[in-house]
């Protein structure tokens, strides 16, 4: 399947050195300038991902992903289930990919193994709307579709809603699109965004979360957690 129409980006270096990119179609920042890989793991990593696991001691996770952007949140997943002997089932989806030409000058594996830097471009590489094994328990698909054209007879322990933000992307903000995460949550699922904004959670409860307002990451007041 070809990629859907991509966009004109630029690299930004982060404060903890991480890159994050510019997108020119939706005048935003992928991550937080203060520090692109310590706020993945912490609102997805800490506040998701293991959050899940240490509430259930969980084994083997079911990942959603809205927006694969970087791969940095899907990398991160693997090297926290690598460390502790998790399963993941990894899916992610994305409209407007990164080119691989691009990922691959991003420096998230500087600080890794040679055998991490490929998988992190194993996650890039593998193909659209396929089921991929990055590892023996780390699974992945990606999804080739905007968030509205997605659908699956599937429910997930975690949803990481990594949209661009409510002002640029409004429509993905929405009760009806937040309607849709709740069905596809498990029952005690869990979904995290690094979003505080006071109408995203008034529609989050409207669907039926639970909605828990956590200290925000590097410096910034708030992030949330919905619980199903």
């Amino acid at each position: 399947m070809e990629e859907k129409d991509s966009h004109p980006i630029s690299f930004l270096v982060t404060d903890d050195n991480s890159h994050t990119l510019f997108s020119e179609r939706f005048r935003a920042t992928y991550h937080s300038t203060r520090g692109a890989i310590s706020e993945s793991k912490y609102v997805f990593i800490q506040n998701g991902l293991q959050y899940v696991h240490e509430q259930f001691q969980s084994k083997e996770i079911s990942i959603l992903e809205v927006g694969f952007g970087t791969g940095l949140n899907a990398f991160m997943t693997y090297l926290y289930a690598k460390e502790h002997a998790l399963k993941i089932n990894y899916q992610s989806i994305e409209a407007y990919p990164v080119p691989i030409i691009e990922s691959v000058k991003l420096n998230y594996t500087n600080q890794f193994s040679e055998e991490e830097k490929v998988v992190f471009n194993q996650l890039h590489q593998q193909e659209w709307n396929r089921v991929g094994q990055i590892s023996d328990s780390f699974s992945l698909i990606k999804h080739l579709c905007l968030v509205e054209e997605f659908n699956s007879p599937q429910q997930f322990d975690i949803i990481y809603f990594d949209a661009f933000s409510p002002s640029e992307q409004p429509e993905l903000w929405t009760e009806s699109v937040f309607k849709k995460m709740y069905d596809l949550l498990k029952v005690n699922g869990v979904l995290v965004t690094y979003c505080a904004q006071g109408q995203m959670k008034r529609n989050m409860k409207q669907t039926g979360f639970k909605v828990q307002s956590l200290l925000g990451a590097l410096g910034k007041r708030e992030m949330t957690r919905g619980l199903k």
